[in-house]
């Protein structure tokens, strides 16, 4: 009997094993330790792509320098800095690095760019800024189509208002600027979860955050920020 036990253990032992390697995919590594070939030309790399020429008449909003990506959005841009990778999961975390200023931020956006109930695939997004973190569901707030029609001709009702107040959760922090920071943000089943220096800062469900075909990464910037060391790993 205490050998078929400990049989039976060490099968269940190397099939969770197993399990866990499965799930535990390393989608995408990247230290951004490379230059560009023509400093006065968007050259990522890795298959990193930007807004630029679309939103900013083509000005070049992301520099490789001392080895990690520098966002700056370009005075004659007409949206954020959108500094975009195709990644695909239903749950990931996404961890790297980060440097904002006390009057940036930046956004680690989700997407799906073939879900149209959506606006430009908006799923969610944790936004962070040196005294405040917000994570939002974007897929049933303000991005669905519908709710954002109206907001844009300024027709939302009480019940549009009430509702996405449910769709964003905020929380306090209070991060040095214009220093380097460790974050990690998870996305797994229906909640996102949101840490700074290895600190839980807070998580967040809502049913939007649950959509099961995620394909996009968006690091969404509307000043400036560095970023560095992005890893993510696919969960599920």
């Amino acid at each position: 009997m205490k050998l078929a036990l400990t049989t039976s253990f060490t099968i269940l032992l190397v099939l969770s094993t197993q399990a866990l390697a499965q799930d535990h995919t390393v989608l995408l590594v990247d230290d951004f330790d490379r230059n560009e070939t023509d400093d006065s030309k968007e050259q990522i790399g890795n298959d990193w792509r930007t807004n630029s020429q679309s939103r900013a008449k083509g000005t070049k909003q992301v520099d490789l320098a001392n080895g990690a990506m520098h966002i700056t959005k370009a005075a004659v841009a007409d949206h954020g800095v959108s500094v975009t990778h195709e990644v695909a999961f239903k749950d990931a975390t996404i961890e790297l690095r980060f440097k904002i200023g006390a009057k940036d931020d930046l956004g680690i956006n989700i997407a799906d760019m073939k879900e149209k109930s959506v606006h430009a695939g908006h799923i969610c997004i944790a936004r962070i800024k040196p005294k405040r973190v917000e994570i939002t569901d974007l897929k049933t707030g303000r991005m669905n189509q519908e709710m954002r029609k109206r907001r844009q001709a300024q027709s939302e009702t009480a019940a549009d208002k009430k509702l996405l107040k449910t769709k964003s959760k905020y929380f306090d922090v209070d991060l040095d600027v214009d220093a380097w920071h460790q974050l990690k943000v998870t996305v797994a089943q229906d909640t996102l979860t949101v840490h700074v220096d290895g600190k839980e800062i807070g998580s967040f469900q809502s049913p939007g955050i649950g959509h099961q075909t995620k394909s996009r990464l968006r690091l969404a910037v509307n000043r400036e920020a560095w970023v560095d060391d992005v890893k993510i790993t696919r969960l599920n």
